[in-house]
């Protein structure tokens, strides 16, 4: 019988968080055994799936990139392929490439409190490998990568032209010269117009409702000027506070005074806009600032592309689509060649795979987060998701110091297992208070938060670094057991 390997931590996913994950292992603990399973066939996630035209952040690189290992680039919203580099040039760095298995799907994962291990099972060329671990680390972000939302657009089967989704872009799509319906409003749909109305003849973005977009600079100018004056990985520092400073004043203002905040992008975005646009029926959600993600576009290029009238913003729903194109429910018709459905993403938590603790199926609704990453009564497990209102990273870096923290601790006492135990005197609420789409649409299937610590989620970066970088890990609520 061939003997199981097994690892201290086995990471699932090799793209900014799980890369991440594994570069704080070997600086903080360089004796563990570690590997990484990945289900595609590169590193990368997000930044290797996604090619589609214009693709690139939506959070500026001083807080979207590590914490350990400054952005050099002077953009602060990079392209797809410069984010990829930066996660490839880590993984080289720490030696975390050459602990990837590619093209390994996790399909299920079972602990067993007797021997305190994981049992990880996942499939590769057609048959099933299993590892065992210390600890499982779920990296893979929170949507399903095979398969992207289907809106059930009207009538879309009628249409006559190419119907293509961001998630799945062919590398051979020719839009020169054509006309281009885009049926979104998020930061998939504005990268995209921009980046398409520079080839296509026309391009159309199709919402039912408008987002809350902000013009921001493409280069950082005072991180270039900190350079200038300030070693690099101070000047990084420096860059990455003032950053977090500002997204957190932002977002503050919006939950004390939205109508303010409403104001202001309101007036930014008329002035960036010919005089006389219809910036209340375009521009002007019905929902306050940051209820849903707040989109940035770098230099306006989405404001300019409409001024100079390479594209158009249409605020209708859809009746049907048409051979020619799509009628909306106003009666006008939008000619089209390409339909891009950037409807959104299918929410899917650890790629589908099932937990099972001591045998019992572990069901997410009927679990509690702990510090949004780890699960109640769920030993030795934990997740990677970032924050909804500022840059996945900021919170990947301190779950992995968290980790890190985590795995000392065990070591020094004698500990096999931590488990966070739910308090049943602590309410449930939606583990997310955020209602973009694919959001609500996953909310039944997703553990719940708590209403008080260290079950809440707060979504403060600050408050996270004193509570989950600082605070003290035998919490009442983290139970460790030998």
């Amino acid at each position: 019988m061939t003997e199981i390997e097994h690892v201290d931590v086995l990471i699932v996913g090799a793209g900014l968080s799980g890369i991440g994950a594994a570069a704080q292992l070997v600086r903080e603990r360089p004796g563990a055994s570690y590997a990484i399973l990945e289900m595609r066939s590169a590193m990368g996630g997000t930044w290797d799936l996604f090619r589609y035209p214009g693709v690139r952040s939506d959070s500026d690189m001083f807080t979207l990139g590590y914490r350990f290992k400054p952005w050099t680039d002077e953009k602060a919203l990079a392209d797809g392929p410069s984010i990829l580099a930066y996660v490839q040039e880590t993984a080289r760095e720490y030696g975390v490439d050459r602990r990837i298995r590619y093209d390994h799907e996790v399909t299920s994962a079972s602990w067993d409190s007797e021997t305190a291990r994981w049992t990880v099972t996942a499939r590769h060329a057609g048959a099933e490998v299993r590892l065992t671990c210390r600890l499982l680390w779920a990296c893979s972000g929170y949507y399903d990568y095979d398969e992207p939302y289907d809106a059930q657009l009207p009538g879309l089967a009628e249409f006559g032209g190419q119907v293509v989704h961001p998630q799945h872009w062919p590398e051979d799509l020719d839009y020169a010269g054509k006309r281009v319906v885009v049926v979104g409003s998020g930061a998939t749909a504005v990268t995209l117009v921009p980046a398409m109305a520079e080839r296509a003849a026309h391009v159309t973005m199709l919402q039912r409702s408008p987002t809350y977009i902000l013009s921001v600079p493409r280069t950082d100018r005072i991180a270039v000027g900190l350079r200038k004056v300030l070693p690099e990985r101070a000047a990084y520092v420096a860059s990455r506070w003032k950053n977090v400073g500002v997204a957190s004043g932002i977002y503050g203002l919006s939950r004390r005074r939205p109508d303010l905040l409403r104001g202001l992008i309101r007036k930014a975005t008329t002035k960036a806009l010919p005089e006389g646009y219809d910036v209340d029926t375009h521009f002007n959600p019905r929902y306050d600032p940051w209820d849903q993600r707040l989109c940035l576009v770098p230099d306006g290029d989405l404001f300019e592309a409409v001024a100079d009238g390479r594209a158009e913003v249409v605020t209708d729903t859809i009746d049907t689509f048409t051979a020619d194109g799509v009628r909306l429910s106003s009666g006008r018709e939008l000619p089209a060649d390409i339909v891009v459905t950037a409807t959104g993403l299918k929410v899917i938590f650890l790629g589908g795979a099932r937990l099972e603790v001591d045998g019992a199926e572990v069901k997410l609704p009927e679990t509690m987060a702990y510090k949004a990453m780890m699960l109640s009564g769920v030993p030795n497990f934990v997740f990677t998701v970032g924050y909804t209102n500022a840059s996945w990273t900021l919170k990947a870096d301190l779950v992995a110091e968290f980790v890190c923290r985590m795995l000392d601790h065990l070591d020094e006492g004698g500990y096999r297992a931590a488990t966070p135990r739910r308090d049943p005197t602590v309410a449930e609420r939606p583990i997310m208070d955020f209602s973009a789409g694919y959001v609500l649409r996953a909310l039944d299937d997703l553990p719940t938060q708590g209403d008080r610590e260290p079950w809440m989620l707060r979504q403060n970066y600050v408050h996270d670094v004193r509570t989950i970088r600082r605070g003290a890990l035998d919490d009442g609520a983290l139970e460790f057991s030998r």
